[in-house]
């Protein structure tokens, strides 16, 4: 079986769609899967043994440049490359209408979600096959349930993200990454909290390091590190690079950032904070060491965190 998934971003959104390329392999052990993602988060399915080949899109960056006839180039070669192959499956995990749209350029039977199911209705017109899953679901659930129905195989219990180190490696440090940045403002942790925090932590030994992108993450990130004794603020680093930081960490605290997915799905400690969205659907889902805390306008405290972060202390 040939398939391509499509499965464009977020960071978190592309994570939870690893599970699916596991039960594919699972289930169809000879299978040749290919995935179309967004050009700055190529290195996520790569991660995975079982995807063959990464297709780069950049909607992104396009949207920003169409009257540069590089950018024409650009989509014009993508689209050849989709028409390249002959697919058995097309299945677009996504749900919106630009996904979809790449679905259907795509060689193969087009599948995705039902216009009921789908994140925007309208994308369930350009699929040959549409399927119903819960919105109700965690959005890893809602992936794997898809895929299943497309495939028409009965969905195992075991959920794998395919990525995970081995869970008795030795650490080679005592760290914790702090994962203070996030899209919007709301979700943030106060920075009087991830102080206070990593001041505890500091005391039972445990370094801490503050991953940052953008200046003003960078900002909060160093204001924060310089309040804590040993902590510091990681250089600019690759997804792929990111990764291994986080797989060797004792311990991973975050708040609701793709990042945060990316450590639990790598089997590490993970304590993902919630501020102002719902874990229930998009919190991080990876077995017992993978712990959602907070909720909606009801964000976790200190103790909260240090409570459940002794066990690995």
């Amino acid at each position: 079986m040939y398939v391509l998934l499509v499965k464009t971003s977020s960071l978190g959104d592309v994570i939870h769609n690893l599970p699916v390329a596991s039960d594919l392999r699972a289930r169809f052990p000879d299978v040749r899967i290919d995935w179309v993602v967004e050009e700055g988060f190529t290195d996520i399915p790569h991660l995975h043994p079982g995807v063959r080949r990464v297709i780069p899109v950049a909607l992104r960056r396009w949207r920003r440049t169409l009257l540069n006839p590089a950018t024409w180039r650009e989509m014009l070669a993508f689209d050849d490359t989709l028409h390249a192959e002959m697919y058995d499956l097309v299945i677009d995990t996504q749900g919106l209408l630009k996904s979809a749209l790449i679905a259907r350029r795509a060689n193969g039977r087009r599948c995705g979600y039902a216009a009921s199911s789908a994140r925007e209705p309208l994308a369930a017109r350009f699929y040959d096959a549409t399927f119903n899953v819960a919105n109700t679901l965690h959005a890893v659930h809602r992936n794997r349930q898809l895929v299943a129905q497309a495939t028409g195989y009965r969905l195992a219990d075991a959920l794998d993200y395919g990525i995970s180190k081995d869970s008795n490696a030795a650490y080679t440090s005592a760290q914790a990454i702090l994962l203070t940045a996030t899209s919007r403002d709301d979700k943030l942790w106060p920075e009087e909290r991830w102080i206070e925090l990593g001041r505890v932590l500091a005391t039972r030994g445990i370094a801490c390091r503050l991953p940052a992108g953008s200046s003003n993450e960078r900002d909060r990130a160093e204001r924060i590190a310089r309040a804590i004794p040993d902590a510091e603020t990681l250089p600019s680093l690759s997804l792929r690079e990111l990764a291994g930081q986080l797989a060797k960490a004792r311990l991973v605290v975050g708040v609701d950032t793709g990042l945060v997915h990316l450590a639990a799905a790598l089997n590490r400690p993970t304590l993902a904070l919630f501020c102002a969205s719902d874990p229930a659907l998009t919190g991080v889902l990876a077995g017992a060491d993978a712990i959602n805390l907070g909720d909606r306008n009801r964000p976790p405290s200190v103790f909260d965190v240090l409570n459940v972060a002794e066990r690995w202390l």
